[in-house]
């Protein structure tokens, strides 16, 4: 018997609407919708555009709906830590997007109650300045608000009338217990923070509830891993425990599965995070800056000509001989957008490094200072977390990268699977299809199937 349910994975840059088919031996998935996203400039501040990207999820679902009728569920994921301020049901203003420079003065706010150390004991994660928590400690409208909803549980509230908070996406926020798994009571109210605000918690696997009548599609809202990495990590194809993941695109999220969560001081000063996964798992990671670095040079020079394409740069930059400089891609410096290639040239300069001279050598030195930054993640995951890595698989967007993925071999000295590239869309559509009943077994069960439907891309070390 076959499930077919719909996946809404929204990304930084993009958005799309997924048709997933699932049996006991089938998995497949193809797009029905794609749309763009991104941030929109408004007096206050950056904001996210979240009626426009709801319509077109509304958009992409009719279209899901006209190619197969009989829908089973519908699942939503997306990016973590932004939210929107609700009222009496109804959305106060905008969320915020993360890169919006009003965080800085939340984390001083913070800081001054709980420093990271005091934080990380609580909740695990990684120090990021725009944590849900340090948002909150610059937000204008907290005091008018009676409930926040994380951007996935905003579509599946306005989807069916319910709100909820997604454990793996809440456990970004920096309000959840590490240790318990709820949200924190002592460190809300040492915060000053009103406990009205949080939803109540569900796991992936709980059905959310009934599509709106008025909307017209007949099927069940299913909360999935709504943390895009969450789904994306439960679609990694290992055959193994000793992996290490990547899951690739505007962010590279970089780390093991782990049964508990780590909270030493050598793993907080090495800024790596304890997030929720599904079935009870920890996504043990830490944050690079991914391919933002990229797509950020290449809209800088899309505006002076057209003709710039990322693909044919890519190969230039596989087949360059020249020496290219390897710059610190987690420096904070690279996290606002606009004026990329001017900001690594800088960095080049003020390290005493010759700053990469064109087009093609600045691909060529992101994608090798991605490559030592991700390798460097994955030996510190596993130190920090005794977990033994011997494969490295990368998911996502970043997956297609060819001369990405062959350094990483080279410089892990292991062997990197690359893809399937829709892992989160497909995490998602698991998720749905094993709570409907359509398959059923553990995360194992769950990665054979995909690494059946989807056999990855081997890349082997290289000598050096």
């Amino acid at each position: 018997m076959n499930a077919t349910v719909a996946a809404i994975d929204l990304g930084a840059t993009s958005g799309r609407v997924m048709l997933g088919q699932v049996s006991h031996n089938e998995l497949s998935v193809r797009p029905v919708a794609r749309f763009p996203n991104g941030p929109v400039r408004r007096d206050d501040g950056l904001h996210w555009d979240i009626d426009a990207l709801y319509t077109s999820v509304l958009a992409g679902l009719a279209a899901a709906v006209r190619e197969e009728p009989q829908l089973s569920s519908i699942g939503v994921d997306s990016w973590a830590v932004d939210y929107a301020l609700m009222s009496g049901g109804r959305m106060i203003a905008p969320p915020f997007h993360y890169r919006d420079d009003r965080t800085a003065a939340g984390v001083e706010r913070v800081h001054a109650i709980a420093n990271h150390a005091e934080l990380y004991a609580s909740n695990g994660l990684q120090f990021l300045p725009f944590n849900t928590l340090y948002q909150f400690a610059a937000e204008p409208h907290l005091a008018a608000a009676d409930s926040f909803l994380l951007v996935p549980d905003l579509i599946s509230y306005w989807l069916t009338g319910r709100q909820v908070a997604e454990h793996t996406n809440a456990s970004t926020t920096g309000l959840l217990n590490v240790a318990s798994g709820q949200w924190d009571d002592a460190l809300i109210e040492k915060l000053g923070l009103p406990r009205r605000l949080f939803p109540e918690l569900v796991v992936p696997g709980t059905t959310i509830g009934r599509v709106r009548d008025e909307l017209g599609i007949r099927a069940d809202v299913v909360a999935v891993g709504s943390h895009d990495t969450a789904s994306a990590v439960v679609a990694v194809p290992a055959t193994s425990d000793d992996f290490a993941y990547i899951s690739c695109g505007t962010w590279g999220l970089v780390g093991v599965e782990l049964n508990s969560p780590v909270v030493t001081e050598a793993s907080r000063a090495a800024n790596f995070t304890n997030e929720g996964g599904v079935d009870g798992r920890v996504r043990y990671l830490h944050n690079v800056m991914g391919l933002w670095l990229l797509s950020e040079c290449v809209r800088e020079w899309q505006k002076d000509d057209a003709s710039v394409d990322l693909l044919q740069l890519l190969a230039a930059a596989s087949e360059l001989t020249v020496t290219v400089p390897t710059f610190d891609a987690n420096d904070p410096g690279f996290m606002a957008p606009d004026g990329m290639p001017e900001r690594i040239a800088t960095w080049c300069t003020e390290h005493d490094l010759p700053a990469p001279q064109s087009h093609v050598e600045f691909v060529r030195s992101i994608i090798e200072s991605l490559s030592v930054a991700f390798v460097d993640a994955v030996r510190t995951a596993s130190v920090l977390s005794g977990k033994t890595v011997s494969v490295i698989h990368i998911v996502g967007g970043g997956s297609q990268n060819e001369l990405l993925c062959q350094l990483i071999a080279d410089r892990s000295g292991m062997p990197v699977l690359a893809g399937p590239v829709e892992a989160t869309a497909i995490g998602n559509v698991l998720i749905q299809a094993r709570a409907q009943g359509f398959v059923e077994g553990s995360l194992e069960a769950l990665r054979s199937l995909v690494a059946t439907a989807f056999s990855p891309k081997r890349y082997l070390p290289r000598s050096r």
